[in-house]
């Protein structure tokens, strides 16, 4: 238990983002926000403005996520407050975008059921079950940060 807590008061940095509490989050918000982009990527993008946001939420997030974990496994961080508070905000913001992204992304899918292409309908079901999955990792994510600042 102590070392558990240890984990929650300190940041990370090497191979340690892969096993401490919340950063372990940061791959499988990886797989499932790739999962997304993919999916999305392969549908029939009708309409355009919808899908477009969901693409950039889930390129973006990808991006800045993978990016975010790279710093901490370099350990370009030096253990303070502010890193804390500023993973706190980032996951804050891609949780509310991959929220905001999903439902937009479950409309189109629901306005598509009664479409004729099938594939297209599988895949954004798919897509949508994967954004909300990564919402939820986002907001555990969030959750779990803020813990952690306010531990400092």
């Amino acid at each position: 238990m102590a070392s558990n807590t240890h984990t929650m008061e300190s940041l990370p940095s090497g191979l340690r983002v892969c096993c401490t509490i919340p950063d372990i989050l940061y791959l499988p918000e990886l797989v499932f926000g790739g999962l997304v982009w993919i999916l999305v990527a392969c549908t029939l993008v009708v309409p355009q403005n919808p899908q477009g946001w969901v693409m950039f939420v889930s390129v973006f997030c990808f991006v800045v996520t993978f990016l975010w974990m790279l710093m901490f496994a370099c350990g370009c961080h030096s253990n303070k407050s502010s890193w804390a508070a500023a993973d706190f905000v980032y996951h804050f913001i891609a949780a509310v975008f991959y929220l905001s992204a999903s439902v937009a992304l479950a409309k189109v899918t629901l306005d598509m059921r009664d479409g004729v292409d099938f594939q297209n309908y599988q895949l954004d079901i798919s897509a949508v079950v994967f954004s909300y999955t990564a919402t939820l990792l986002y907001f555990v994510h969030t959750i779990l940060s803020a813990i952690r600042w306010k531990s400092f």
